[in-house]
Protein backbone atom coordinates (compact mmCIF):
# COMPACT_ATOMS: atom_id res chain seq x y z
CA UNK A 1 0.00 0.00 0.00
CA UNK A 2 1.34 3.86 -0.55
CA UNK A 3 3.16 5.01 1.74
CA UNK A 4 0.94 8.49 2.14
CA UNK A 5 -2.15 5.93 2.50
CA UNK A 6 -0.48 4.69 5.42
CA UNK A 7 0.36 7.83 6.77
CA UNK A 8 -3.89 8.49 6.17
CA UNK A 9 -4.69 5.50 7.72
CA UNK A 10 -2.43 6.05 10.85
CA UNK A 11 -3.74 9.29 11.31
CA UNK A 12 -7.33 8.59 11.38
CA UNK A 13 -6.34 5.40 13.58
CA UNK A 14 -5.03 7.50 16.48
CA UNK A 15 -7.72 10.27 15.99
CA UNK A 16 -10.40 7.92 16.47
CA UNK A 17 -8.39 6.47 19.61
CA UNK A 18 -8.55 10.06 21.20
CA UNK A 19 -12.43 9.92 20.22
CA UNK A 20 -13.09 6.33 22.20
CA UNK A 21 -10.70 7.80 24.99
CA UNK A 22 -13.16 11.21 25.20
CA UNK A 23 -16.17 9.35 24.68
CA UNK A 24 -14.98 7.01 27.75
CA UNK A 25 -14.02 9.86 30.08
CA UNK A 26 -17.80 11.65 29.41
CA UNK A 27 -19.13 7.70 30.26
CA UNK A 28 -17.47 7.80 33.08
CA UNK A 29 -18.97 10.84 34.20
CA UNK A 30 -22.35 9.45 34.31
CA UNK A 31 -23.08 7.65 38.03
CA UNK A 32 -24.03 4.58 38.13
CA UNK A 33 -25.27 5.05 41.85
CA UNK A 34 -21.95 4.31 43.22
CA UNK A 35 -19.11 7.00 44.42
CA UNK A 36 -16.66 7.70 42.43
CA UNK A 37 -13.64 10.48 41.83
CA UNK A 38 -14.63 10.45 38.54
CA UNK A 39 -18.13 12.53 39.36
CA UNK A 40 -16.03 15.92 40.18
CA UNK A 41 -14.31 15.27 36.90
CA UNK A 42 -15.13 19.16 35.34
CA UNK A 43 -15.49 20.88 38.69
CA UNK A 44 -13.30 23.96 39.07
CA UNK A 45 -13.09 25.97 42.14
CA UNK A 46 -11.86 29.46 42.35
CA UNK A 47 -8.44 28.99 43.72
CA UNK A 48 -7.01 32.31 44.35
CA UNK A 49 -8.38 34.01 41.69
CA UNK A 50 -7.39 30.90 38.98
CA UNK A 51 -10.18 28.41 37.96
CA UNK A 52 -8.59 25.44 39.09
CA UNK A 53 -9.54 21.79 38.91
CA UNK A 54 -10.82 20.15 42.41
CA UNK A 55 -8.92 17.64 42.32
CA UNK A 56 -5.84 20.10 42.08
CA UNK A 57 -6.83 21.21 44.89
CA UNK A 58 -7.89 18.53 47.44
CA UNK A 59 -7.61 15.07 47.99
CA UNK A 60 -10.61 13.16 46.93
CA UNK A 61 -11.80 9.73 48.86
CA UNK A 62 -14.37 7.11 48.16
CA UNK A 63 -14.84 5.24 51.99
CA UNK A 64 -17.70 3.24 50.75
CA UNK A 65 -19.85 2.66 47.81
CA UNK A 66 -21.94 5.65 48.62
CA UNK A 67 -19.51 8.24 50.16
CA UNK A 68 -17.30 10.84 48.39
CA UNK A 69 -14.78 12.70 50.79
CA UNK A 70 -13.08 15.70 49.48
CA UNK A 71 -10.31 17.22 52.01
CA UNK A 72 -8.72 20.62 50.82
CA UNK A 73 -5.11 21.32 51.30
CA UNK A 74 -6.26 24.41 52.37
CA UNK A 75 -9.04 24.56 54.93
CA UNK A 76 -9.68 28.34 53.26
CA UNK A 77 -10.89 26.57 50.38
CA UNK A 78 -13.93 24.91 52.30
CA UNK A 79 -16.58 27.03 50.83
CA UNK A 80 -15.25 27.46 47.51
CA UNK A 81 -15.41 23.90 47.02
CA UNK A 82 -18.68 23.55 48.44
CA UNK A 83 -19.69 26.57 45.97
CA UNK A 84 -18.26 25.21 43.15
CA UNK A 85 -20.25 21.47 43.59
CA UNK A 86 -23.40 23.21 44.28
CA UNK A 87 -22.97 25.15 41.29
CA UNK A 88 -21.69 22.25 38.77
CA UNK A 89 -25.41 21.05 39.86
CA UNK A 90 -24.43 16.69 40.21
CA UNK A 91 -27.15 16.48 42.11
CA UNK A 92 -25.54 16.22 45.28
CA UNK A 93 -25.59 18.67 47.96
CA UNK A 94 -22.44 18.69 49.94
CA UNK A 95 -21.83 18.75 53.66
CA UNK A 96 -19.52 20.87 54.85
CA UNK A 97 -18.03 19.83 58.97
CA UNK A 98 -15.39 22.35 58.78
CA UNK A 99 -12.34 19.71 58.00
CA UNK A 100 -13.41 17.85 55.39
CA UNK A 101 -17.05 18.06 52.68
CA UNK A 102 -18.92 15.19 52.12
CA UNK A 103 -20.79 14.02 49.57
CA UNK A 104 -23.72 11.07 49.85
CA UNK A 105 -24.51 9.72 46.75
CA UNK A 106 -28.25 8.80 47.06
CA UNK A 107 -29.49 5.27 45.63
CA UNK A 108 -31.00 6.10 42.04
CA UNK A 109 -34.43 5.52 41.16
CA UNK A 110 -35.67 3.58 38.47
CA UNK A 111 -37.03 6.48 36.64
CA UNK A 112 -33.54 8.38 37.43
CA UNK A 113 -32.18 5.16 35.87
CA UNK A 114 -33.92 5.19 32.48
CA UNK A 115 -32.87 8.98 32.46
CA UNK A 116 -29.23 7.95 33.10
CA UNK A 117 -29.30 5.14 30.17
CA UNK A 118 -30.43 7.88 27.79
CA UNK A 119 -27.55 9.94 28.39
CA UNK A 120 -25.49 7.00 27.50
CA UNK A 121 -26.96 6.31 24.43
CA UNK A 122 -26.59 9.99 23.87
CA UNK A 123 -23.01 9.90 24.57
CA UNK A 124 -22.63 6.70 22.69
CA UNK A 125 -23.96 8.16 19.63
CA UNK A 126 -21.67 11.57 19.62
CA UNK A 127 -18.60 9.18 19.80
CA UNK A 128 -19.99 7.24 17.02
CA UNK A 129 -20.32 10.66 14.86
CA UNK A 130 -17.20 11.46 15.98
CA UNK A 131 -15.69 8.48 14.81
CA UNK A 132 -17.59 8.46 11.25
CA UNK A 133 -16.06 12.00 10.84
CA UNK A 134 -12.71 11.08 11.16
CA UNK A 135 -13.82 8.35 8.27
CA UNK A 136 -14.84 10.93 6.23
CA UNK A 137 -11.98 13.34 6.27
CA UNK A 138 -9.42 10.82 5.83
CA UNK A 139 -11.18 9.46 3.05
CA UNK A 140 -11.30 12.84 1.61
CA UNK A 141 -7.69 13.07 2.13
CA UNK A 142 -7.36 9.85 0.31
CA UNK A 143 -9.12 11.16 -2.31
CA UNK A 144 -6.99 13.81 -2.90
CA UNK A 145 -4.17 11.92 -3.04
CA UNK A 146 -5.11 11.44 -6.47
CA UNK A 147 -2.90 13.90 -8.01
CA UNK A 148 -0.26 13.05 -6.14
CA UNK A 149 -0.01 10.50 -8.62
CA UNK A 150 -1.54 7.08 -6.51
CA UNK A 151 -3.46 4.89 -8.25
CA UNK A 152 -7.24 4.22 -8.10
CA UNK A 153 -6.90 0.91 -6.92
CA UNK A 154 -4.59 2.16 -4.56
CA UNK A 155 -7.12 4.83 -3.39
CA UNK A 156 -10.13 1.92 -3.25
CA UNK A 157 -8.01 0.12 -0.95
CA UNK A 158 -7.20 2.81 1.35
CA UNK A 159 -10.84 3.44 1.92
CA UNK A 160 -11.91 0.23 2.66
CA UNK A 161 -9.08 0.22 5.35
CA UNK A 162 -10.29 3.44 6.76
CA UNK A 163 -13.70 1.65 6.61
CA UNK A 164 -12.55 -1.22 8.31
CA UNK A 165 -10.95 1.21 11.22
CA UNK A 166 -14.37 2.98 11.35
CA UNK A 167 -16.04 -0.86 11.87
CA UNK A 168 -13.58 -1.65 14.77
CA UNK A 169 -14.30 1.73 17.05
CA UNK A 170 -18.12 2.24 16.53
CA UNK A 171 -17.74 -1.30 18.23
CA UNK A 172 -15.43 -0.28 20.93
CA UNK A 173 -18.22 2.64 21.39
CA UNK A 174 -20.67 0.39 21.45
CA UNK A 175 -18.99 -1.96 23.77
CA UNK A 176 -18.04 1.19 26.44
CA UNK A 177 -21.43 2.27 26.17
CA UNK A 178 -22.94 -1.33 26.96
CA UNK A 179 -21.49 -1.89 30.24
CA UNK A 180 -21.97 1.63 31.44
CA UNK A 181 -25.54 0.57 30.69
CA UNK A 182 -24.99 -2.46 32.56
CA UNK A 183 -23.50 -0.47 35.47
CA UNK A 184 -26.60 1.95 35.52
CA UNK A 185 -29.16 -0.55 35.82
CA UNK A 186 -27.53 -2.40 38.20
CA UNK A 187 -29.06 -2.42 41.86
Amino acid sequence: MNDLIQLQLMDAQSAMERAIDHCESELTKIRAGKASAGMLDGIFVDYYGAATALSQVASINTPDARTIVIQPWEKSLLTAIEKAIQVANIGINPQNDGIVIRLVVPPLTEERRKELVKKVKEEAERGRITVRNIRKDANTKIQKLKGEGVSDDEIKTGEGEVQKLTDAYIIKVDKHAEAKEKDVMTV
